[in-house]
């Protein structure tokens, strides 16, 4: 049927699978929240909202960026610029995919309800700061990092101040590795115009930047783990996360971005999982 067709394709478009990125550290606020394990169906409708959320972003954004993926060598072999969905599909799942965000947070509770939609503005239009910014890196960083503090809500019905510490982690892990992948596109978006750290300050000064990011993201781990008095498990989930960072950031070099992929999929993804084992563990145990 063309209709599995076209979301099979889709699906594989917007790499539905990476949800893995920032779904662990939403979960972390949900138990960071709860104090242990919330309920089964505060979980499942996290679970839910958290896939649906950024299934509508990353939908929108390749639908935003589809004549700008088109012109990039890099990119214009994508499903759009290819032609094998129309915008119109694309359009339908985004709308579908926020309906069913929507509808997640409302069998949470009122307050993630009338939160809902500033959360998916602040998803769609991330699409649109590379026109006008250089720290777009960090917008995308903040969409995902609004994740924890959305869990935390859905839990709650109310927000602390303590779990905006690992909102701003996870900010500033993302927009690290933003900065990293972004370099492969130094040429182009000097060419197109589009704004990027690595276009104006150079790859080799933009590695740095990168690295200074996730210093900040080591830096509010361990404030968390403090205001939460957290245990010896959770800092050994932060020891390591320091050293899968540290293992990340030697795959790049300035003159040789061949292991970025590697970088950018395979370690962030165990980081947020390994981030998450241990801080469950350590609230599991404590009870």
């Amino acid at each position: 049927m063309p209709i599995l067709h076209n979301l099979r394709v889709t699906l594989e478009m917007i790499k539905w699978e990476h949800s893995i990125f920032a779904l662990p550290f939403a979960l972390c606020g949900a138990m960071l929240a709860a104090g242990g394990l919330p309920t089964a169906h505060q979980l499942i409708w996290i679970v839910v909202a958290m896939v649906a959320a950024r299934s509508a972003a990353m939908a929108f954004n390749r639908l935003a960026d589809a004549s700008i993926d088109a012109a990039n060598p890099r990119t214009r072999t994508r499903a759009l610029p290819a032609g094998h969905l129309t915008p119109g599909f694309v359009a339908i799942f985004v709308t579908v995919s926020s309906a069913i965000f929507i509808f997640a947070a409302a069998q949470l509770n009122r307050l993630a309800l009338w939160l809902s939609p500033v959360a998916l503005a602040v998803l769609l239009l991330y699409s649109y700061t590379k026109r006008f910014t250089r720290w777009s890196h960090l917008v995308l960083g903040f969409a995902l990092g609004i994740a924890p503090a959305a869990a935390w809500i859905a839990v709650r019905g109310s927000l602390d101040w303590r779990i905006l510490l690992l909102t701003a982690a996870v900010t500033f892990w993302v927009g690290g590795f933003d900065v990293l992948y972004a370099c492969q596109d130094f040429d182009f978006d000097r060419q197109s115009d589009l704004h990027s750290i690595p276009r104006f300050v150079g790859i080799p000064a933009a590695l740095w930047i990168a690295r200074a990011f996730h210093l900040v993201m080591v830096g509010l781990l361990v404030l968390l783990l403090l205001v939460f008095a957290l245990g010896k498990l959770a800092v050994c989930g932060v020891v390591l996360v320091i050293l899968l960072l540290l293992y990340e950031h030697s795959l790049v070099r300035p003159n040789d971005l061949s292991k970025l992929n590697a970088a950018f999929f395979t370690m962030n993804g165990v980081i947020s999982v390994l981030f998450l084992v241990f801080v469950a563990g350590d609230l599991l145990l404590r009870r």
